[in-house]
């Protein structure tokens, strides 16, 4: 075979390939949100309730089966500041200026829960490339397949919240990421019960229910007037355990998860601005909705390689089965 027939039987072969793949493929389009599941379980978490005690995060660590995070010999409780491949439940502190004023953003001090939002269009399956993160579309949860996880960590980086954790410090680590007490082994939600987390809040600063109760519920009291007295329920708001009497704050009008990124299945309110509570700036279109169009369509592409290459071992052997041993001449 010579090789100025070789390469002209190569680039013919490629360039077929890609003209008949682009021609086939269509033009990369962002798709709608998805749409909100009102029935999907989830949580309110009411920062002014919270009295930062973290019987939350304690519960979570047992329903879960995780050990405290320890830093110090002094200490006797969880330190965990952050969330981890240890923790998937934290409150965090907001401080200003003499921080003497709960819940004031200036000179005050307010709690605020991370957690994850289970997003209505999360992006982290959008981004899952094995599907090892998927949306239960009974109930909303998004639930981790430890099983069917590669390691690729691409769910970490598609997280406005930076939920999604890595074990680092094992071999063959895993993600790991709040499943509203609803994986395997726990399921919860499927006998039900409510999250461990609501079901220990001595406040009701986190309610379980449903979106639909939780947001009606979130505008009942962002529109209640400060200083009045409101009963609010604890537990499951489908079922209260129990009400307590407490003045109204003074809320802020927005509730985080409405309409954010598409919206969330745990919603927060606060009397301090979100942004200073250290939440992302968020559109109203979720990343997945954007992203998904031009990403699988590059999926698509990176077939092109694999493809030419087929075709160049065509050529070659069409070649030596003609010429008997194909050497160069």
């Amino acid at each position: 075979m010579k090789r100025r027939e070789f390469l002209k039987g190569a680039l013919g072969t490629s360039a077929a390939t890609v003209c008949g793949v682009m021609a086939s493929s269509k033009t990369a389009e962002a798709r709608p949100n998805l749409e909100v599941n009102d029935n999907a379980v989830g949580m309110l978490y009411d920062s002014t309730l919270c009295v930062g005690c973290k019987a939350c995060v304690a519960k979570c660590k047992e329903v879960n089966d995780m050990s405290p995070v320890i830093e110090s010999k002094l200490e006797a409780w969880d330190e965990a500041r952050d969330l981890s491949g240890d923790t998937l439940n934290v409150i965090k502190v907001y401080k200003n200026g003499t921080a003497k004023t709960k819940d004031a953003e200036t000179d005050g001090f307010a709690f605020e829960k991370r957690s994850c939002m289970h997003c209505v269009d999360p992006g982290c399956v959008s981004a899952c490339p094995v599907t090892a993160l998927e949306i239960q579309q009974k109930t909303g949860i998004i639930t981790y397949n430890p099983d069917a996880c590669i390691g690729c960590r691409t769910c970490m980086t598609a997280c406005p919240y930076n939920v999604p954790q890595f074990e680092y410090d094992k071999t063959f680590g895993q993600i790991h990421k709040c499943q509203m007490c609803n994986q395997k082994g726990v399921e919860r939600i499927d006998k039900g019960q409510m999250t461990g987390c609501a079901e220990a809040c001595p406040t009701g600063a986190t309610l379980f229910g449903t979106r639909k109760q939780l947001l009606e519920e979130a505008k009942r009291r962002t529109a209640l007037k400060p200083g009045d007295i409101y009963n609010y329920p604890m537990g499951d708001l489908s079922k209260p355990d129990s009400y307590h009497e407490k003045p109204v704050p003074n809320y802020k009008d927005h509730i985080w998860g409405e309409k954010e990124a598409g919206g969330t299945n745990v919603m927060h309110i606060s009397s301090i601005s979100f942004d200073k509570l250290g939440m992302p700036p968020l559109e109203e279109r979720s990343y997945a909705s954007m992203s998904e169009g031009v990403q699988h369509t590059l999926y698509s592409y990176l077939a092109l390689p694999a493809v030419a290459l087929a075709g160049l071992s065509f050529v070659v052997k069409r070649n030596i089965d003609s010429d008997g041993e194909g050497g160069d001449s």
